[in-house]
């Protein structure tokens, strides 16, 4: 009797052919057996006895698939939103719009689960059950994420990016200098 894993390593082949025929792509054909092995340990557990092991490894290729695509329409449907944003408003003064360029740093900034969860529910004034849907994460993982993602934007804000730059003097060791300066300004 054959083990399960010289049966896994046995689908590598197929797997490849199935994964090259869905992505168009070798180097993404790689990437994505990859992260169906990855997915296919996670939940091996679930596997029973008697299950066929090579269509249980095609549906967890397929499902991986279908999961990357539906992320990346995610992703595209919110640069396509703030595209958009950026195009309806009226071009700031040039503050304004140095402001903005730093705001837009720091959110772009943030990893990509925060940024999709703040965009949800701040942008598009989603309800945190229905943008944790849009996600496939548990509400609590959401609320996780939003707060880090507003704690790291609020610290931007403290940290470098005061309206005013404060006055610093040199006996006063603790204080920290802002990166920018205010240019005629008072």
């Amino acid at each position: 009797m054959r083990s399960k894993r010289s049966e896994i390593v046995d689908l590598l082949v197929p797997l490849r052919r199935y994964a090259r025929s869905l992505t168009r792509d070798s180097l993404k054909a790689d990437d994505l057996v990859h992260d169906t092995m990855v997915r296919a340990l996670e939940s091996r557990a679930n596997l029973r006895p008697d299950t066929n092991l090579r269509t249980w490894m095609m549906t967890v290729l397929h499902n991986v698939f279908i999961d990357e695509q539906r992320r990346k329409r995610v992703e595209a449907r919110h640069a396509d939103v703030l595209v958009q944003l950026s195009d309806e408003m009226a071009p700031p003064a040039q503050e304004g719009q140095v402001r903005l360029m730093q705001i837009r740093k720091a959110f772009e900034s943030l990893p990509e689960e925060q940024r999709a969860a703040l965009h949800l529910v701040t942008l598009e004034g989603m309800a945190y059950a229905d943008a944790a849907a849009v996600l496939g994460i548990p509400i609590g993982t959401l609320m996780s994420r939003l707060g880090r993602g507003r704690a790291a934007l609020r610290a931007f804000e403290e940290g470098n990016h005061k309206g005013k730059v404060a006055e610093v003097s040199d006996d006063v060791p603790d204080r920290k200098r802002s990166h920018l300066r205010v240019v005629g300004g008072n």
